[in-house]
């Protein structure tokens, strides 16, 4: 489903990765549930890049990595869909599944104002050092969607070991 097909209360955007850590789907349902809203699941390819951001340009998306095969994209759709399919299990909330490009806490901002979301829900930075030295030179998606938006950014983190 669409978001722009929603009918009745605004959705709720949700911030997905491929193995990420369930709380952020189990925090965003139990929300979703609650206030009767449905929700987009967006994940942010940060290889791509949206042309038509570009205002010298028209409007049309172009990849700056033109050999990333159209298998690879349909992929990690299929991955995420997947886990959010798991994670959401029995949940009547509607949900749907968005593949963005570009700078991941821009896209979700844009695409929180293009459907009118209530709530941005994301997760903390992945523990690892990895992920620390990818957060010290791109910047926290959370921190940057926390200090940039009007719409409001629920930062949900990982469980403690042992609980779930």
């Amino acid at each position: 489903m669409s978001p722009e097909s929603f009918s009745g209360p605004v959705p709720l955007v949700v911030g997905v990765l491929p193995g990420q850590h369930v709380e952020v789907l189990k925090t965003a349902r139990i929300l979703a549930e609650g206030l009767g809203t449905p929700m987009v699941c967006a994940y942010v390819d940060e290889a791509s890049y949206l042309v038509e951001w570009d205002p010298s340009r028209e409007t049309h998306r172009m990849s700056l990595h033109p050999e990333k095969a159209d298998a690879d994209i349909e992929a990690v759709r299929d991955e995420l869909a997947a886990f959010i399919k798991t994670a959401l299990l029995g949940s009547p909330a509607e949900w749907t599944v968005r593949l963005l490009a570009g700078d991941p806490a821009r896209a979700l901002g844009r695409l929180a104002a293009d459907v009118h979301a209530s709530m941005i829900i994301v997760g903390t930075p992945e523990p690892g050092l990895g992920h620390r030295i990818s957060e010290a030179l791109n910047g926290s998606v959370a921190s940057w969607l926390s200090h940039h938006q009007h719409t409001p950014v629920l930062i949900v983190p990982p469980a403690k070991q042992g609980k779930s």
